[in-house]
């Protein structure tokens, strides 16, 4: 596998490419245009025709929905290596549901629909890898819901906290690291943002994390469920 990239996905090990051989997946990505986006870079509009599926090779990005009295809701957050717009894989023409953003100075894969659709017919293997991935997005908001409906918001909280770690967080010493306001931990918990500035202050005096300026390093992600409700 050759170009810019290759360094990058061999590291990652995508999971839409997953299967491949090294001859189909040099072939796929070979078929796919680098693109790179700044910090805060709309990469995709929702309601906009779904042309292009993306693989985020580098940076952070994350899925939101604009509502119709123009609220921006923050959706699951995309690491390297995730891929997105996966309505243009879809069989008959289709438009983006949501919105996806650069968080941070990003570089994608990028394959127009009727490239993709060539490829898929004949890799199926990459159609098993899309239904996988988006299997995962039921998955994960399932959860989300069931968190919303039945959880208290220090049970919401927590949660959001560790499936971001666990999604986007990175070791460094001392714990994991996450880049997120509160405000983005507000909206993901449904709750105010001063409730999670009360509750961070709560977890960082007990040791569980350490809070910075849009930081957070957790120190035990386990013990951010045995606090009472």
């Amino acid at each position: 596998m050759a170009g810019p990239a290759s360094g990058a996905l061999r590291n990652l090990r995508p999971r839409f490419l997953e299967g491949l051989s090294p001859a189909d997946l040099n072939t796929v990505v070979s078929a796919a245009k680098q693109r790179h986006y700044f910090a805060n870079s709309v990469m995709v509009n929702q309601g906009h025709p779904a042309e292009y599926v993306f693989l985020l090779i580098s940076g952070r990005a994350r899925y939101f929905y604009v509502t119709p009295d123009g609220r921006k809701s923050i959706l699951l957050w995309i690491p390297p290596g995730e891929m997105f717009g996966g309505a243009a894989l879809l069989g008959e023409p289709s438009d983006y549901l949501v919105s996806s953003e650069a968080v941070k100075t990003s570089s994608v894969l990028a394959w127009d629909r009727p490239t993709i659709r060539d490829l898929i017919s004949k890799y199926p293997r990459l159609a098993d890898n899309a239904l996988l991935v988006m299997f995962d997005y039921l998955v994960a908001y399932r959860a989300i819901h069931i968190s919303i409906t039945c959880h208290s918001a220090r049970q919401r909280l927590a949660f959001v906290v560790a499936q971001l770690a666990t999604g986007i967080g990175r070791r460094v010493t001392g714990g994991i690291e996450l880049d997120v306001r509160n405000e983005e931990l507000a909206n993901e918990a449904n709750v105010t943002p001063f409730t999670v500035s009360r509750m961070l202050g709560e977890w960082q005096r007990q040791g569980i994390l350490r809070k910075g300026r849009g930081k957070i390093v957790l120190h035990s992600p386990e013990r951010l469920f045995l606090q009472p409700i």
